[in-house]
């Protein structure tokens, strides 16, 4: 399909993609992402036009009422993984990708209005996540799980589950993790990866922490230099459908109730809790996690309601003490 151009580009401006495809493939192109939010994006672009061509819709002439038809679709489905809707976090996540893809259509001048923008988006109550968290006990537990599998991966799952637990990392990023981007920095030992919206990021390693790592990697060839850090018995690359599985298989050998809601966002979630509630400054937290808003933070926090933790205790006891 080609596009209808509005008006003429700037001069030395680059001109207008032919299609659709390759108006994506340059938005994508544009931004500064990870691979896996690239292909989320593409996901959400690809299902908006998938939904457009069903209905007899031109995404390039569709109004905020196909939006708002397409997200009530949307809040309307059953996730086949989970039996039950799709969250609102969800369909809202969608539509903001959508929406950045009108955007930069807008200013190509191929459309004059971003029909996402006046949409009826769902409302996501910022103070509250779907993600089914841990206790700190329950991580303990599931890694004591992990240390007891004797299977042939047991070393890789072991380090693969630490990492998830003591850095909480994404999944995205332990599966993106190259054996080059381990290190050593001013006396720690670290990691380097790529952050959501593509941000160069690196975290220190604890020693026991780098001790598990190293445990994996003494068992494989020493020749290995380059390459992914986590690989499957063939040599390729860990996929994130294989560490959701992990993570419950493990936790199910360890007894946790909720093993079947599961997923690698509960050890971040769990990290950020743990952290909190052993005094960690809330900054602190935050630049580990990679949040650009501290409330993102503060909601990854399960335990920030807990009434231990009210400051009027620690007024009391300051004033108790000056008097």
């Amino acid at each position: 399909m080609n596009l209808p151009i509005r008006s003429q580009p700037p001069t030395g401006a680059v001109a207008h993609p032919g299609d659709l495809a390759d108006v994506t493939t340059a938005w994508l192109r544009n931004r500064r992402l990870s691979p896996h939010t690239r292909l989320a994006y593409q996901r959400d672009v690809n299902a908006w036009l998938q939904w457009c061509s069903r209905h007899g819709v031109d995404p390039l002439t569709a109004s905020f009422w196909h939006v708002n038809e397409y997200a009530r679709e949307l809040e309307s489905t059953v996730d086949g993984r989970r039996g039950r809707a799709v969250a609102p976090a969800t369909v809202a996540r969608r539509l903001s990708g959508l929406a950045s893809w009108y955007e930069f259509l807008t200013r190509l001048r191929v459309v004059t209005v971003n029909p996402v923008a006046g949409a009826d988006r769902p409302r996501v109550d910022r103070d509250h996540s779907a993600t089914v968290g841990l206790t700190a006990d329950e991580v303990a537990a599931l890694l004591a799980a992990a240390d007891a599998d004797d299977g042939p991966q047991a070393l890789r799952n072991r380090a693969m589950l630490t990492l998830l637990a003591d850095l909480g990392l994404r999944v995205g990023e332990l599966v993106g993790l190259d054996l080059a981007d381990l290190g050593h920095e001013r006396g720690h030992r670290t990691v380097r990866f790529v952050g959501k919206g593509g941000k160069p990021r690196r975290r220190a390693l604890a020693p026991s922490t780098a001790a598990t790592l190293d445990a994996y990697l003494a068992e494989r060839s020493p020749d290995t230099v380059d390459g992914p850090l986590f690989v499957t018995a063939t040599g390729a690359r860990v996929d994130r459908a294989a560490v959701f599985r992990l993570v419950r298989r493990v936790a199910r050998a360890a007894g946790i109730p909720a093993w079947a809601s599961l997923s690698p966002h509960s050890l971040r979630h769990a990290f950020a809790t743990t952290a909190r509630a052993e005094g960690v400054p809330l900054e602190d937290v935050q630049d580990a996690m990679g949040h650009a808003d501290p409330r993102t933070t503060r909601r990854y926090d399960r335990d920030r309601h807990n009434l231990d933790r009210d400051p009027a205790y620690r007024i009391a006891a300051a004033r108790a003490k000056r008097s």
